[in-house]
């Protein structure tokens, strides 16, 4: 079907790119191996010796297994006003930023 009524993504469904309301436990899963991940390269760095100032702002973030599941899951946001936090999922680029801390209380 060519010509100027031809179906696109937009006009058969809306918005291109969905986002689920809440993470699937697949993606829970891959999340808590990104950050046991991170620990471990955490943890060998600190191991060999090396002293840099990342490495010590990296040493005061909490494990993994230190971390709530709000706070696993979940980040802080002003804009929201229900509970001021959102889904990390819904964060741009949120596999490649360290999301471990939150405001106390929220």
């Amino acid at each position: 079907m060519f010509g100027a009524f031809r179906p696109t993504p937009i006009s058969m469904g809306g918005l291109l790119w969905k986002i689920p309301w809440k993470l699937s436990p697949t993606r829970k899963a891959n999340a808590r191996t990104r950050l046991k991940r991170v620990d471990a390269v955490i943890d060998a760095v600190k191991a060999s010796g090396v002293e840099c100032e990342a490495l010590t702002k990296a040493l005061q973030l909490p494990k993994e297994h230190e971390m709530s599941p709000r706070d696993k899951y979940t980040v802080f946001t002003r804009q929201l006003r229900k509970g001021y936090r959102k889904g990390i999922h819904k964060v741009p680029k949120w596999t490649r930023l360290t999301l471990r801390t939150n405001p106390t209380g929220f």
